[in-house]
């Protein structure tokens, strides 16, 4: 089988997930699951399409990531995981939307507007 690709972006997260046949491996940056993402929290919000579907072992994952924080990235690599897993077989769609996993999360932070200290705050009024 060949190398399935699929982008996933969260924030300013974008991971790019290559997908391939084999023994269940995650690999993120060229490092493990456990060092790049420490806390289990994380690991297992990379691995719920996989889980989902119960071809966790089926298949070695390679993801590039770069940008945004862990969390981020995290949602980043499971939306472009589960992207893949629908290429792979558009069968797996309905299971994968039910459960909110093929949903881009399009929430960016605000950006600064001139004048005011943050993006929406304002300060403090003074009458006199």
């Amino acid at each position: 089988m060949e190398i399935i690709n699929a982008l996933g972006r969260r924030k300013t997260a974008v991971a790019r997930v290559y997908l391939k046949e084999g023994k269940g491996n995650i690999t993120i940056n060229d490092r493990a699951l456990s060092t790049y993402f420490t806390t289990t929290q994380l690991q297992y919000i990379v691995k719920q399409p996989l889980e989902k579907l119960g071809v966790a072992e089926n298949f070695d994952v390679t993801v590039n990531i770069t940008g945004g924080g862990f969390k981020g990235q995290a949602e980043a690599v499971r939306l472009g995981i589960a992207r893949a897993l629908v290429k792979i077989n558009e069968e797996n769609k309905p299971a994968l939307k039910k459960e909110g996993f093929m949903t881009r999360d399009s929430r960016e932070v605000e950006r600064k507007k001139p004048g005011r200290p943050k993006a929406r705050k304002r300060f403090q009024f003074s009458k006199r």
